[in-house]
Order: structure tokens, then C-alpha cells, then sequence
């Protein structure tokens, strides 16, 4: 209850200054995470690239290996074909018939027919080989390259974090103070009109006769609303929350940012 009857008690006048105060806040811890841009996306955009391509390496070379296993066997198919070849070749020279000599000599033509399509198999297997040697090479390379940029990245992350981590604390907690201070409508509006906006700001100073949020000319009679601080007035053209220069130099002077 007795919340409630400080909200009461508390004037206009001072709720849009604890508004502007918030909105001052916020505004600087929009700027800090600004500052560290889009180096949380971009580290884990590259942590998921060197998944993808540790993952392609050891496919590839996965791959390899078998091929220099498949290499390695037909070599040895022709090996086996070679000496059955040359057995093959003794025997004839000790044939006792036609039938015999015309058996051997099929058989010979069996594993010449074996060895040379083990040596086109060795001929595609040895190409297969070298161009996934070129991709392992172009991946690993890949590998190193984003491995560099990501302990760059989260270097420079770390960087902005340690500058900033300060700064942002007491910023926080300034603002959870301030948070307590203002009514609960009053802050789901302010919050509403802040999501809504692509620069997060919800509540604007007027600059130039005009809204600091759109930059439309505001009339001269609301000019004066705004002034007079006896009601919440928004910008007919945006909707932001409107303050004038009282407002924003009390904010100043009290922050101290």
C-alpha cells in the first residue's frame, strides 16, 4: 500500500522525469551492446562453420583411406593376376594336346581381362584420391582460417566486454532503481512503445519544434502541453512520449551520465 500511495502522490512531472531517466538508461545499454555488434551471432555462426567443416574433413578423409585401402587390393589383384600369368605361361611350354594348350590360354585371357580392369579401377580410384587430397588440402585450410578469425572474434568480444562489463553493472542497477520508482502502467506503456520502435527509443525530447523520434513539426498548443507538465502527452505522428527541455536538463543534472 504505501507504494502505491507514493505513485499517488507523485506528480506528473516527476514521472516523466524517472521516464526519461529509464529511457536515458536504456538508451546507454543499447549503445554498449551496439558497441559489441554482432559478435555473439557471428561467433556462433562460425563455431556451427567449423562443425560443418570438421565434420566434411574427416569424411573426407574417411574417404581416403578407403581408397588407398581399394588402391592397395586391386594392386595386389594384379599382382596375384601376374604370377597366375606366368604360371599359365610355364604350363604351355609342357602341353600334351590341343585341348589343354586352347584351357591354359583362356585362362591366361581371364586374368589379363582381371589385372586390366583391376588397373582402371586403380586408374579412377588414384583420381578420386587426388582430388579429395585437393579438398582435404582447400578444408583444412578452411579449418585454420576460421579457427583464426573465431579466436580474433572472441578476442575482440572479450575486449569490448571488459571495457563495457563495468559500465553496464551500474547502469543495471541504476536502472532497476529507478524501475521501482514508476507506475506499473506507466512502465508497461513506456515498454510497449519501446519494443515497438526499431531504435528503442520511446520517450524523445522535442528539438526544433519538431518530434526527436520522427521529426515531425509538433504544434505550437501541444508545444505548450508538453511544457505545462501536467499531463503525459505523445506524439500524434509516432506515438512516442514527448519531453521538453526542463525535463531533459533535470535528467541530465540528476544522472550525472
Amino acid at each position: 500500500m504505501q507504494r502505491r500511495t507514493s505513485y499517488q502522490e507523485q506528480t506528473i512531472e516527476q514521472t516523466l522525469i524517472n521516464l526519461y531517466k529509464l529511457q536515458t538508461i536504456d538508451s546507454k545499454i543499447d549503445d554498449i551492446h551496439r558497441l559489441r555488434g554482432d559478435s555473439p551471432l557471428r561467433i556462433k555462426d562460425l563455431e556451427d562453420e567449423l562443425t560443418g567443416l570438421k565434420t566434411r574433413e574427416k569424411k573426407l578423409k574417411d574417404e581416403i583411406q578407403t581408397l588407398e585401402k581399394q588402391i592397395k587390393d586391386h594392386e595386389l589383384k594384379i599382382q596375384v593376376a601376374e604370377d597366375e600369368i606366368k604360371k599359365l605361361t610355364e604350363r604351355l611350354n609342357t602341353v600334351r594336346n590341343n585341348r589343354e594348350y586352347s584351357a591354359i590360354t583362356k585362362s591366361i585371357e581371364y586374368q589379363e581381362v582381371d589385372k586390366q580392369l583391376a588397373e582402371r579401377r586403380i586408374k579412377t580410384f588414384t583420381e578420386n584420391l587426388q582430388h579429395n587430397n585437393q579438398l582435404l588440402q582447400e578444408t583444412t585450410k578452411a579449418i585454420e582460417e576460421k579457427e583464426k578469425e573465431l579466436k580474433d572474434t572472441k578476442k575482440e568480444l572479450e575486449e569490448i566486454q571488459k571495457e563495457t562489463e563495468k559500465e553496464e553493472k551500474k547502469l543495471l542497477k541504476l536502472r532497476e532503481k529507478i524501475v521501482k520508482e514508476i507506475d506499473e502502467r506507466w512502465l508497461k506503456g513506456y515498454l510497449r512503445i519501446r519494443n515497438a520502435m526499431k531504435n528503442g527509443l520511446a520517450i524523445v525530447p522535442i528539438e526544433r519544434e519538431a518530434c526527436g523520434g520522427c521529426f515531425n513539426k509538433i504544434p505550437p498548443q501541444r508545444r505548450i502541453e508538453v511544457a505545462s507538465h501536467k499531463k503525459i502527452i505523445s506524439c500524434e505522428f509516432c506515438g512516442r512520449i514527448l519531453v521538453d527541455d526542463t525535463i531533459v536538463e533535470k535528467v541530465k543534472e540528476e544522472l550525472n551520465l
